[in-house]
Protein backbone atom coordinates (compact mmCIF):
# COMPACT_ATOMS: atom_id res chain seq x y z
CA UNK A 1 0.00 0.00 0.00
CA UNK A 2 1.68 3.23 -1.17
CA UNK A 3 1.22 6.60 0.53
CA UNK A 4 -1.28 7.79 -2.08
CA UNK A 5 -3.43 4.66 -2.08
CA UNK A 6 -6.68 4.03 -0.23
CA UNK A 7 -7.07 0.89 1.84
CA UNK A 8 -8.91 -1.64 -0.33
CA UNK A 9 -11.09 -2.99 2.50
CA UNK A 10 -10.94 -4.17 6.08
CA UNK A 11 -11.50 -7.72 4.86
CA UNK A 12 -8.56 -7.53 2.44
CA UNK A 13 -6.25 -6.33 5.21
CA UNK A 14 -7.37 -9.09 7.57
CA UNK A 15 -6.81 -11.69 4.87
CA UNK A 16 -3.36 -10.27 4.14
CA UNK A 17 -2.49 -10.29 7.85
CA UNK A 18 -2.70 -14.08 7.83
CA UNK A 19 -0.07 -14.29 5.11
CA UNK A 20 2.43 -11.45 5.60
CA UNK A 21 3.27 -8.61 7.99
CA UNK A 22 1.15 -5.47 7.60
CA UNK A 23 2.65 -2.07 6.94
CA UNK A 24 2.32 0.52 9.70
CA UNK A 25 0.12 2.68 7.46
CA UNK A 26 -2.23 -0.26 6.87
CA UNK A 27 -2.50 -0.88 10.61
CA UNK A 28 -3.12 2.81 11.26
CA UNK A 29 -5.88 2.93 8.65
CA UNK A 30 -7.41 -0.28 9.97
CA UNK A 31 -7.53 1.16 13.50
CA UNK A 32 -9.05 4.39 12.17
CA UNK A 33 -11.84 2.51 10.39
CA UNK A 34 -12.55 0.20 13.33
CA UNK A 35 -12.13 2.66 16.20
CA UNK A 36 -12.52 6.15 14.72
CA UNK A 37 -10.27 8.95 15.93
CA UNK A 38 -7.23 7.48 17.62
CA UNK A 39 -7.22 7.67 21.40
CA UNK A 40 -4.20 9.32 22.97
CA UNK A 41 -2.41 7.29 25.66
CA UNK A 42 -3.15 8.61 29.14
CA UNK A 43 -0.35 8.72 31.68
CA UNK A 44 -1.17 7.10 35.03
CA UNK A 45 0.85 6.76 38.21
CA UNK A 46 3.61 4.21 38.60
CA UNK A 47 1.89 3.04 41.78
CA UNK A 48 -1.26 2.16 39.81
CA UNK A 49 0.76 0.28 37.18
CA UNK A 50 2.67 -1.59 39.87
CA UNK A 51 -0.57 -2.50 41.64
CA UNK A 52 -2.11 -3.82 38.41
CA UNK A 53 0.96 -5.98 37.84
CA UNK A 54 1.06 -7.31 41.40
CA UNK A 55 -2.69 -7.96 41.61
CA UNK A 56 -2.81 -9.39 38.09
CA UNK A 57 -5.33 -7.23 36.28
CA UNK A 58 -5.04 -5.33 33.03
CA UNK A 59 -4.84 -1.55 33.19
CA UNK A 60 -5.45 0.54 30.08
CA UNK A 61 -5.76 4.33 29.99
CA UNK A 62 -6.72 6.66 27.13
CA UNK A 63 -7.69 10.27 26.55
CA UNK A 64 -10.16 11.88 24.13
CA UNK A 65 -10.27 15.66 24.02
CA UNK A 66 -12.54 18.28 22.50
CA UNK A 67 -11.87 21.49 20.62
CA UNK A 68 -10.82 24.43 22.77
CA UNK A 69 -13.65 26.95 23.18
CA UNK A 70 -13.59 30.67 23.90
CA UNK A 71 -16.69 30.86 26.11
CA UNK A 72 -16.60 27.56 28.02
CA UNK A 73 -13.86 26.00 30.08
CA UNK A 74 -13.06 22.33 29.40
CA UNK A 75 -15.09 19.77 31.38
CA UNK A 76 -12.65 16.89 31.84
CA UNK A 77 -13.95 13.70 33.45
CA UNK A 78 -12.12 10.44 34.02
CA UNK A 79 -14.36 7.42 33.53
CA UNK A 80 -13.41 4.04 35.00
CA UNK A 81 -14.81 0.64 33.97
CA UNK A 82 -14.12 -2.56 35.94
CA UNK A 83 -14.51 -6.09 34.57
CA UNK A 84 -13.67 -9.11 36.71
CA UNK A 85 -14.02 -12.84 37.12
CA UNK A 86 -15.54 -14.44 40.19
CA UNK A 87 -12.86 -15.14 42.80
CA UNK A 88 -14.02 -18.40 44.41
CA UNK A 89 -15.80 -21.52 43.08
CA UNK A 90 -19.60 -21.38 43.00
CA UNK A 91 -19.67 -24.28 45.48
CA UNK A 92 -17.94 -22.27 48.24
CA UNK A 93 -19.98 -20.74 51.08
CA UNK A 94 -21.95 -17.79 49.73
CA UNK A 95 -20.55 -15.15 52.08
CA UNK A 96 -17.01 -16.22 51.19
CA UNK A 97 -17.83 -15.89 47.49
CA UNK A 98 -19.16 -12.37 47.97
CA UNK A 99 -16.31 -11.35 50.28
CA UNK A 100 -13.76 -12.49 47.69
CA UNK A 101 -15.40 -10.43 44.95
CA UNK A 102 -15.77 -7.33 47.15
CA UNK A 103 -12.11 -7.54 48.11
CA UNK A 104 -11.21 -7.71 44.42
CA UNK A 105 -13.39 -4.68 43.70
CA UNK A 106 -11.72 -2.79 46.54
CA UNK A 107 -8.29 -3.46 45.01
CA UNK A 108 -9.36 -2.29 41.56
CA UNK A 109 -11.20 0.73 42.98
CA UNK A 110 -8.05 1.81 44.77
CA UNK A 111 -6.17 1.51 41.47
CA UNK A 112 -8.86 3.64 39.83
CA UNK A 113 -8.31 6.27 42.53
CA UNK A 114 -4.57 6.22 41.83
CA UNK A 115 -5.45 6.87 38.17
CA UNK A 116 -7.60 9.90 39.05
CA UNK A 117 -10.94 8.30 38.13
CA UNK A 118 -13.98 10.49 38.87
CA UNK A 119 -16.81 8.07 38.00
CA UNK A 120 -16.43 4.29 38.29
CA UNK A 121 -18.84 1.55 37.21
CA UNK A 122 -18.72 -2.18 38.03
CA UNK A 123 -20.25 -5.01 35.97
CA UNK A 124 -23.84 -6.24 36.21
CA UNK A 125 -24.81 -8.09 39.43
CA UNK A 126 -21.23 -7.66 40.55
CA UNK A 127 -21.43 -9.30 43.99
CA UNK A 128 -21.68 -12.94 42.87
CA UNK A 129 -21.66 -15.40 39.99
CA UNK A 130 -24.25 -14.85 37.27
CA UNK A 131 -26.45 -17.63 38.60
CA UNK A 132 -29.67 -16.77 36.75
CA UNK A 133 -29.07 -19.62 34.29
CA UNK A 134 -29.60 -22.18 37.07
CA UNK A 135 -33.19 -21.18 37.93
CA UNK A 136 -32.29 -22.20 41.53
CA UNK A 137 -33.56 -19.87 44.24
CA UNK A 138 -31.43 -21.00 47.17
CA UNK A 139 -28.75 -20.21 47.97
CA UNK A 140 -28.46 -17.52 45.30
CA UNK A 141 -31.27 -15.19 46.37
CA UNK A 142 -29.42 -14.82 49.68
CA UNK A 143 -27.02 -12.55 47.77
CA UNK A 144 -29.78 -9.96 47.38
CA UNK A 145 -29.34 -6.86 49.51
CA UNK A 146 -30.90 -3.48 50.16
CA UNK A 147 -30.00 -0.75 47.66
CA UNK A 148 -29.86 1.70 50.55
CA UNK A 149 -28.29 -0.19 53.46
CA UNK A 150 -26.83 -3.41 52.06
CA UNK A 151 -23.28 -4.49 53.02
CA UNK A 152 -21.84 -3.96 49.54
CA UNK A 153 -23.47 -0.54 49.29
CA UNK A 154 -21.99 0.49 52.63
CA UNK A 155 -18.54 -0.57 51.44
CA UNK A 156 -18.99 1.44 48.24
CA UNK A 157 -20.19 4.47 50.20
CA UNK A 158 -17.03 4.40 52.27
CA UNK A 159 -14.83 4.10 49.16
CA UNK A 160 -16.73 6.83 47.28
CA UNK A 161 -16.25 9.27 50.14
CA UNK A 162 -12.61 8.36 50.72
CA UNK A 163 -11.66 8.56 47.03
CA UNK A 164 -13.92 11.51 46.06
CA UNK A 165 -15.37 9.23 43.39
CA UNK A 166 -18.88 8.53 42.09
CA UNK A 167 -19.42 4.75 42.14
CA UNK A 168 -22.08 2.83 40.21
CA UNK A 169 -22.63 -0.52 41.92
CA UNK A 170 -24.97 -3.04 40.19
CA UNK A 171 -26.48 -5.56 42.62
CA UNK A 172 -29.32 -8.00 43.05
CA UNK A 173 -31.64 -5.84 45.13
CA UNK A 174 -34.10 -6.97 47.78
CA UNK A 175 -36.75 -4.28 48.22
CA UNK A 176 -37.56 -4.65 51.90
CA UNK A 177 -40.23 -1.94 51.77
CA UNK A 178 -42.24 -3.76 49.09
CA UNK A 179 -42.70 -7.38 50.13
CA UNK A 180 -39.02 -8.32 49.70
CA UNK A 181 -39.29 -8.31 45.91
CA UNK A 182 -36.10 -8.77 43.90
CA UNK A 183 -34.74 -6.45 41.22
CA UNK A 184 -31.65 -6.18 39.03
CA UNK A 185 -30.52 -2.76 40.19
CA UNK A 186 -27.68 -0.27 39.84
CA UNK A 187 -27.04 1.96 42.86
CA UNK A 188 -25.49 5.37 42.23
CA UNK A 189 -23.32 6.64 45.06
CA UNK A 190 -22.12 10.25 45.14
CA UNK A 191 -18.49 11.22 45.71
CA UNK A 192 -19.67 12.40 49.14
CA UNK A 193 -20.66 8.82 50.02
CA UNK A 194 -24.39 9.50 49.82
CA UNK A 195 -26.67 7.14 47.89
CA UNK A 196 -28.06 9.37 45.12
CA UNK A 197 -30.59 6.78 44.04
CA UNK A 198 -31.07 3.59 42.08
CA UNK A 199 -32.23 2.49 38.67
CA UNK A 200 -33.64 -0.93 37.83
CA UNK A 201 -33.18 -3.07 34.73
CA UNK A 202 -36.14 -2.28 32.52
CA UNK A 203 -35.76 -4.97 29.83
CA UNK A 204 -35.46 -8.59 31.00
CA UNK A 205 -34.04 -11.30 28.71
CA UNK A 206 -35.89 -14.55 28.14
CA UNK A 207 -33.45 -16.15 25.73
CA UNK A 208 -31.33 -19.27 26.08
CA UNK A 209 -29.87 -19.58 29.56
CA UNK A 210 -30.81 -16.04 30.51
CA UNK A 211 -33.76 -17.05 32.70
CA UNK A 212 -33.82 -13.84 34.68
CA UNK A 213 -37.60 -13.53 34.97
CA UNK A 214 -37.39 -16.53 37.31
CA UNK A 215 -36.02 -14.04 39.85
CA UNK A 216 -37.32 -10.56 39.00
CA UNK A 217 -39.41 -8.68 36.47
CA UNK A 218 -38.98 -5.45 34.54
CA UNK A 219 -38.10 -2.46 36.69
CA UNK A 220 -40.44 0.50 37.12
CA UNK A 221 -37.88 3.26 37.71
CA UNK A 222 -38.00 4.52 34.13
CA UNK A 223 -34.96 6.26 32.66
CA UNK A 224 -33.42 8.13 35.55
CA UNK A 225 -30.52 10.54 35.11
CA UNK A 226 -28.41 11.44 38.15
CA UNK A 227 -26.76 14.83 38.54
CA UNK A 228 -23.24 14.46 39.95
CA UNK A 229 -20.24 16.74 40.35
CA UNK A 230 -18.74 15.03 37.30
CA UNK A 231 -21.69 15.21 34.92
CA UNK A 232 -25.15 13.78 34.40
CA UNK A 233 -25.03 9.97 34.40
CA UNK A 234 -27.47 7.15 33.69
CA UNK A 235 -27.33 3.35 33.73
CA UNK A 236 -28.81 1.15 31.00
CA UNK A 237 -28.41 -2.33 32.48
CA UNK A 238 -27.32 -5.17 30.19
CA UNK A 239 -30.23 -6.30 27.96
CA UNK A 240 -31.48 -2.74 27.67
CA UNK A 241 -28.68 -2.10 25.18
CA UNK A 242 -30.61 -4.07 22.52
CA UNK A 243 -33.42 -1.50 22.59
CA UNK A 244 -32.67 1.78 20.74
CA UNK A 245 -35.57 3.66 22.34
CA UNK A 246 -34.18 2.75 25.75
CA UNK A 247 -30.94 4.56 24.91
CA UNK A 248 -32.95 7.44 23.44
CA UNK A 249 -34.92 7.94 26.65
CA UNK A 250 -31.76 8.50 28.68
CA UNK A 251 -30.67 11.08 26.13
CA UNK A 252 -34.05 12.82 26.26
CA UNK A 253 -33.63 13.05 30.04
CA UNK A 254 -30.28 14.80 29.68
CA UNK A 255 -27.67 12.07 30.23
CA UNK A 256 -24.07 12.90 29.35
CA UNK A 257 -22.54 9.53 30.31
CA UNK A 258 -24.53 6.29 30.14
CA UNK A 259 -23.11 3.10 31.61
CA UNK A 260 -24.09 -0.35 30.34
CA UNK A 261 -23.03 -2.89 32.99
CA UNK A 262 -23.51 -6.32 31.44
CA UNK A 263 -23.00 -10.07 31.70
CA UNK A 264 -23.10 -11.63 28.27
CA UNK A 265 -21.44 -14.59 26.56
CA UNK A 266 -19.68 -15.01 23.25
CA UNK A 267 -21.97 -17.52 21.56
CA UNK A 268 -24.96 -15.26 22.14
CA UNK A 269 -23.92 -11.66 21.59
CA UNK A 270 -20.26 -11.01 20.78
CA UNK A 271 -20.85 -9.76 17.19
CA UNK A 272 -23.28 -7.17 18.64
CA UNK A 273 -20.99 -6.02 21.45
CA UNK A 274 -18.63 -3.70 19.53
CA UNK A 275 -21.58 -2.09 17.73
CA UNK A 276 -24.41 -1.37 20.16
CA UNK A 277 -22.79 1.00 22.67
CA UNK A 278 -21.06 2.85 19.86
CA UNK A 279 -24.32 3.26 17.93
CA UNK A 280 -26.00 4.56 21.09
CA UNK A 281 -23.23 7.10 21.66
CA UNK A 282 -23.55 8.37 18.09
CA UNK A 283 -27.34 8.45 17.84
CA UNK A 284 -27.85 10.14 21.21
CA UNK A 285 -24.68 12.26 21.34
CA UNK A 286 -23.37 11.17 24.72
CA UNK A 287 -20.58 8.99 26.11
CA UNK A 288 -21.18 5.29 26.77
CA UNK A 289 -19.24 2.97 29.07
CA UNK A 290 -19.85 -0.68 28.10
CA UNK A 291 -18.80 -3.15 30.81
CA UNK A 292 -18.93 -6.94 30.52
CA UNK A 293 -17.88 -9.53 33.07
CA UNK A 294 -15.17 -12.02 32.17
CA UNK A 295 -14.48 -15.74 32.63
CA UNK A 296 -16.44 -19.00 32.66
CA UNK A 297 -18.56 -19.76 35.74
CA UNK A 298 -19.33 -23.42 36.45
CA UNK A 299 -22.19 -24.53 38.71
CA UNK A 300 -22.70 -27.70 40.71
CA UNK A 301 -25.98 -28.79 39.11
CA UNK A 302 -26.71 -29.16 35.41
CA UNK A 303 -29.34 -26.98 33.71
CA UNK A 304 -30.84 -26.82 30.24
CA UNK A 305 -31.55 -24.00 27.80
CA UNK A 306 -34.95 -25.31 26.71
CA UNK A 307 -33.63 -25.91 23.18
CA UNK A 308 -33.35 -29.70 23.19
CA UNK A 309 -29.57 -29.64 23.56
CA UNK A 310 -27.74 -31.51 26.34
CA UNK A 311 -27.75 -30.16 29.88
CA UNK A 312 -24.62 -28.30 30.97
CA UNK A 313 -23.05 -26.63 34.00
CA UNK A 314 -21.85 -23.31 32.64
CA UNK A 315 -23.27 -20.32 30.79
CA UNK A 316 -20.39 -20.11 28.33
CA UNK A 317 -17.53 -17.62 28.28
CA UNK A 318 -18.14 -14.06 29.46
CA UNK A 319 -15.86 -12.24 27.03
CA UNK A 320 -15.08 -8.97 28.82
CA UNK A 321 -13.97 -6.52 26.09
CA UNK A 322 -15.21 -3.45 28.01
CA UNK A 323 -14.79 -0.11 26.21
CA UNK A 324 -15.86 3.54 26.12
CA UNK A 325 -17.63 5.03 23.07
CA UNK A 326 -17.62 8.71 22.17
CA UNK A 327 -20.40 10.83 20.62
CA UNK A 328 -18.26 11.36 17.50
CA UNK A 329 -18.16 7.61 16.76
CA UNK A 330 -14.71 6.99 18.19
CA UNK A 331 -14.08 4.35 20.81
CA UNK A 332 -11.28 3.07 22.97
CA UNK A 333 -9.66 -0.29 22.37
CA UNK A 334 -11.33 -2.89 24.56
CA UNK A 335 -10.07 -4.66 27.63
CA UNK A 336 -9.08 -8.33 27.51
CA UNK A 337 -11.51 -11.12 26.60
CA UNK A 338 -10.08 -13.34 29.36
CA UNK A 339 -8.54 -11.23 32.12
CA UNK A 340 -9.74 -8.86 34.84
CA UNK A 341 -9.26 -5.25 33.85
CA UNK A 342 -9.61 -1.56 34.62
CA UNK A 343 -10.17 0.84 31.74
CA UNK A 344 -9.57 4.54 32.45
CA UNK A 345 -10.73 7.08 29.87
CA UNK A 346 -10.46 10.84 30.20
CA UNK A 347 -13.07 12.71 28.16
CA UNK A 348 -14.16 16.33 27.78
CA UNK A 349 -17.93 16.65 28.16
CA UNK A 350 -17.81 19.75 25.93
CA UNK A 351 -17.53 17.33 23.01
CA UNK A 352 -21.25 16.56 23.36
CA UNK A 353 -22.39 20.06 22.40
CA UNK A 354 -19.71 20.32 19.72
CA UNK A 355 -20.97 17.14 18.03
CA UNK A 356 -24.60 18.25 18.37
CA UNK A 357 -23.73 21.52 16.62
CA UNK A 358 -21.98 19.56 13.87
CA UNK A 359 -24.46 16.73 13.20
CA UNK A 360 -27.75 18.13 14.61
CA UNK A 361 -29.11 14.71 15.54
CA UNK A 362 -30.95 16.37 18.43
CA UNK A 363 -33.37 17.92 15.93
CA UNK A 364 -34.86 14.45 15.35
CA UNK A 365 -35.00 13.86 19.10
CA UNK A 366 -36.92 17.11 19.57
CA UNK A 367 -39.42 15.88 16.98
CA UNK A 368 -39.88 12.68 19.00
CA UNK A 369 -40.60 14.77 22.10
CA UNK A 370 -43.20 16.80 20.22
CA UNK A 371 -44.91 13.64 18.96
CA UNK A 372 -45.01 12.20 22.49
CA UNK A 373 -46.94 15.19 23.84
Amino acid sequence: MSSGEELESVEAVLEKAGKEPLQERELRELRRILYGKEAAPLSVSEEALRMASEKKFELKAFSFGAAKEQTRAPRPVRIGLVQNRIVRPTTDPLLEQRAGIVERLKEMTHAAYLCGVNVLCYQEACTGPFFFCTREKLPWTELAESAETGPTIKTCQEMASRYNMVIVCPILERDELHSDTLHNTAVIISNTGKVLGKTRKNHIPRVGDFNESTYYMEGETGHRVFHTQFGRIAVNICYGRHHPLNWCAYGLNGAEIVFNPSATVGALSEPMWPVEARCAAIANTYFVGAINRVGTETFENEFTSGDGKPAHKDFGHFYGSSYVAMPDGSRTPGLSRVEDGLLVTEVDLNLIQQIRDKWCFQVSIICIQWNLR
